[in-house]
């Protein structure tokens, strides 16, 4: 499954990132790592979806978020 598919308030570890070594540098750079867990906070079409992980609240674009990988409920 896709971050960008994920519901409000459910919680998942990420297993893929993908191969883009730009978009890798920058996800990893926030703490977004292959094994992290996570809380999706908000996912509203059109919007960027709120992920809290590692103590943070962060803010992804959508684009990003179809390239990560997802388990859910983890």
């Amino acid at each position: 499954m896709k971050l960008s598919e994920m519901r409000a308030s459910t919680q998942g570890k990420i297993k893929n990132l993908g191969k883009d070594d730009r978009f890798l540098k920058r996800i990893t750079s926030v703490g977004l790592t292959e094994g992290a867990e996570f809380q999706v906070i908000k996912n509203d079409k059109r919007m960027p979806v709120l992920v809290y992980a590692r103590e943070t609240l962060l803010a992804l674009n959508r684009k990003d978020c179809e390239k990560i990988e997802v388990e859910v409920g983890a």
